[in-house]
């Protein structure tokens, strides 16, 4: 089942989603603590966790995937969010500094396109943080919340995924050490559990967020090309001595 923008929005409304909220940004601002000056993109719908750089930050936009739907952010004022195809944005090349990846990854048509565009359109030295659904998480399997849809990921496989779309994981954290229960004393003791979380059971924590710094030069292994001699015999391109020039 595709994510729907007004059930995302409705989530973020609700008690649970307020924590969660109030849990991940304390963790993302931990990582981004200065982006003074710095042009910042969010995709998926990071728009929750991109309100506390909007005061910093040269600018601040949000892309949204067309499958999902838009809605208008920031409320009251000139709109910054757009509808994009995930593999597909209306940037030019190297045109931010930091992309924020949220309810995007583990919904992707095609995580590697959606990732590719991200490194297309993040500057030399940028940053990408990902935010993705821990697949061992309590989360990833209560339909309920926007963490239970599409594909979770295992460290392991993020990690692969980062490497072959030419990104280097820099750092992680683990965030929603607390269970999806909307209810008192579970949203009450949520900032202890986070906590105590983080020593005791962090595989079963909700999401990844991992930062990944983005590869300039991308080594391409090379290939032993082989050619027929004369005589059919497949012999490798390189090998044997060069014959002399003809003369004239």
């Amino acid at each position: 089942m595709s994510l729907d923008v007004i059930d995302l929005r409705d989530f973020y409304n609700r008690p649970l989603g307020q924590m969660a909220r109030r849990i991940l940004r304390v963790k993302l601002r931990a990582r981004w603590g200065n982006v003074r000056g710095l042009r910042m993109l969010g995709y998926g719908f990071a728009t929750p966790y991109l309100g506390s750089f909007r005061e910093e930050a040269e600018r601040v936009m949000a892309f949204m995937p067309a499958e999902q739907g838009v809605v208008d952010w920031p409320f009251g004022e000139p709109c910054c969010t757009g509808l994009v195809q995930e593999d597909m944005w209306p940037l030019p090349d190297a045109s931010v500094d930091r992309i924020l990846l949220v309810h995007a990854v583990e919904n992707a048509g095609h995580a590697g396109e959606l990732l590719r565009e991200c490194w297309r359109c993040l500057a030399p030295g940028g940053r990408l943080m990902a935010v993705v659904t821990n697949r061992r998480a309590p989360w990833s399997s209560l339909e309920t919340t926007p963490f239970g849809q599409g594909k979770p990921f295992s460290r392991a496989q993020l990690t692969a995924l980062l490497r072959e779309t030419a990104f280097t994981p820099e750092g992680w954290s683990e965030g929603l050490m607390f269970p999806p229960i909307e209810a008192g004393i579970v949203l009450g003791s949520a900032v202890a559990l986070e906590r105590f979380g983080a020593r005791l059971w962090p595989v079963f924590a909700g999401v990844h967020m991992v930062e990944a710094s983005k590869q300039v030069y991308r080594p391409i292994p090379a290939r032993r090309v082989k050619r027929l001699s004369l005589k059919g015999a497949a012999i490798p391109v390189g090998s044997g001595v060069p014959a002399p020039m003809p003369p004239g």
